[in-house]
């Protein structure tokens, strides 16, 4: 299935990818594709840096969950949930967030650019330190890839994304996404 070009669709969509893998996990305490991560730090990660940027460039608040120590479900449906809501609201149509990196952005593309695709590179993350399908949409990954292409120097100075790990020419374009974020996609748990 393809993924919806509108923010609050792709968003349901990704989210509820992520969602379900999150459900799936039966090993909190695995090991991720990130170093020194296990896959409750991929769930922590994505509920704990959003709600800030959301907050500091848009004056909304999420509703806060669980910690992630102590139920990591619950803790990524409250948060999907609060970013469902805010994507749904038709106020959001009229919002802008706004950071001193990016300028002001309409807020449902900031979400879907920063926040949604985050969301589904990291699926991959978690897919993999628990054994679950880790297919990820080919389109989506190469709207990602060749968006991120053009900034590679701005990516990589702002130390949100490993070192480019070097993928075979002939790599689906999956494996050419994650070695450009710094993955290695042929990393297995041991």
């Amino acid at each position: 299935m393809a993924l919806s070009d509108h923010p609050a669709e792709r968003h349901r969509q990704v989210a509820g990818l992520f969602a379900e893998r999150v459900r799936g996990t039966r090993a909190w305490d695995a090991p991720s594709p990130v170093a020194g991560w296990a896959a409750r730090d991929v769930v922590r990660h994505l509920t704990e840096w959003f709600p800030g940027f959301l907050a500091a460039g848009s004056g909304i608040t999420l509703p806060c969950g669980p910690p992630v120590d102590e139920d990591p479900v619950a803790a990524w449906q409250v948060h999907c949930d609060g970013v469902q809501a805010v994507l749904d609201d038709p106020e959001t149509a009229h919002r802008e967030l706004s950071n001193p990196h990016i300028g002001s952005v309409p807020l449902a593309t900031a979400i879907d650019r920063f926040y949604t695709a985050d969301v589904f590179m990291h699926t991959w993350d978690l897919c993999r330190a628990t054994g679950q399908d880790d297919r990820l949409d080919a389109g989506f990954c190469a709207e990602l890839l060749a968006g991120m292409e053009q900034m590679e120097r701005v990516i990589r100075a702002s130390g949100q994304f490993g070192a480019r790990v070097e993928v075979p020419g002939d790599a689906d374009v999956q494996a050419k996404l994650l070695g450009f974020i710094g993955r290695d996609p042929f990393w297995r748990s041991a």
